[in-house]
């Protein structure tokens, strides 16, 4: 199995390579990794203790920044280096203050694992959730650096418990680990069905990250003056799909204020939106000097706010139901907000919950978009008994953090 995952590997940097010709993300991702050693080299500092996080894509660095962040408060005597996989996560966040080190991690060959290894030299280390890399993790045991994963949630149809060649192989990564923490009873489970035993409930850092952002949310005076104590609906990284459904419904709605902030908020895209609505709409760049008041749309052609405002609404539309999978549903969810989205999200723990225990609302079609909203924007008690449970959702799974820091560093 392992020549068969070195072949792999191989193969994966072959066509990303290819691939960097005319795409943009496989540019970056190839130039991202050009010359690592020598950057690596340059942003050490010989004389620190360095904590190594490593997180897929911007998702897991949303997970792996309350670490981040609870280690520069509370053991300062640690420098932090990050690194990510996805050009999505690391062009976002190549300038995250709180990390003295931002970059790519390599491809996973054990040359390239040794070296970074070496060159770092790293005290402890955490991968975030799903990442399991064979040769990182081989030389991490080796030279008995401890290595964890925060934020970890297992399934039955992974490889690792499954009954085949390739499945023993990857229980043996797990052995890798120090210790493993995960967010639920089932991962629990699963990994005692497999003889693995070094692991807690923790739950999920996301929690402690939410709860923050709304402890220090911006203000914007204008989206305040937009809503004006209306009833408010807010769909956040929204895609094509979301957004035909949603102005239909905007179309055919009364006194309903509506927030928009696409995945994708190049022009081109903004256009098609105002495009979609029969209703006065604005775009955020555009409400200087404007009377927002008279609008009924506000289309978010800016990244980096959204977290911020879902403060100003009373119910969250979040996108990507309709394709690979829902955004993230917390950041509104802490705000008090009953959500909606689409069929896809059956993968994410925190949306499986709250639709069983009726916080959240999925749909498949326009007629259960139009029941859910016109339930929640029309019946006060439904809408408040929603928001409620939203909120005492996120309440009770904060914590994550402290738990994992306090049994990793025995404070």
């Amino acid at each position: 199995m392992t020549a068969i995952y070195k072949l792999g590997i191989f193969f994966y940097g072959l066509i990303i390579r290819v691939s960097a010709l005319f795409n943009t993300k496989a540019k970056q991702f190839v130039a991202g990794r050009k010359n690592w050693e020598e950057a690596l080299k340059n942003k050490v500092d010989s004389n620190a203790r360095y904590i190594w996080i490593h997180c897929a894509s911007l998702g897991e660095f949303e997970q792996g920044r309350p670490i981040i962040e609870e280690i520069k408060q509370r053991l300062p005597e640690y420098k932090i280096a990050l690194t990510f996989f996805s050009p999505s996560g690391y062009e976002i966040r190549k300038n995250y203050d709180q990390a003295d080190i931002v970059m790519y991690l390599p491809l996973d060959t054990k040359k390239n694992a040794r070296q970074f290894i070496n060159i770092l030299n790293p005290e402890k280390v955490f991968f975030v959730k799903y990442e399991y890399w064979y040769f990182y993790i081989s030389e991490l045991k080796r030279k008995s650096i401890p290595l964890y994963i925060v934020s970890a949630i297992f399934r039955e149809n992974q490889q690792f418990f499954k009954n085949t060649p390739s499945g023993k192989w990857y229980r043996k990564l797990l052995s890798g680990f120090d210790h493993i923490f995960i967010q639920n009873e089932k991962s629990a489970e699963l990994l005692q069905s497999i003889g693995i035993k070094n692991f807690t409930i923790a739950g999920d850092t996301r929690f402690d990250r939410v709860a923050a952002i709304a402890g220090s949310a911006k203000k914007f005076e204008n989206v305040e003056k937009f809503t004006a104590g209306s009833l408010t609906v807010i769909a956040g990284s929204t895609w094509k799909p979301d957004e035909e459904l949603l102005a239909a419904f905007i179309n055919n709605s009364k006194n309903i204020k509506f927030i928009i902030a696409p995945h994708e908020v190049n022009q081109a895209n903004i256009n098609r939106i105002h495009q979609l609505l029969k209703k006065p709409a604005i775009s955020f760049s555009k409400v200087q000097n404007t009377d927002i008041g008279d609008h009924d749309v506000l289309i978010i052609d800016s990244i980096g706010i959204l977290s911020s405002l879902y403060q100003y609404g009373n119910v969250a539309y979040i996108g990507g139901g309709f394709g690979v999978g829902i955004h993230n549903i917390l950041e509104a969810a802490t705000f008090k907000l009953p959500i909606i989205f689409g069929p896809n999200y059956k993968k994410f723990k925190e949306a499986v919950d709250l639709v069983g225990q009726k916080g959240a609302f999925p749909i498949e079609n326009a007629n259960d978009l139009n029941t859910a909203l016109n339930q929640l924007l029309t019946d006060k008690n439904a809408l408040n008994n929603a928001s409620e449970i939203c909120k005492n959702y996120v309440e009770k799974n904060v914590g994550s953090t402290k738990l994992i820091i306090n049994k990793v560093f025995n404070i």
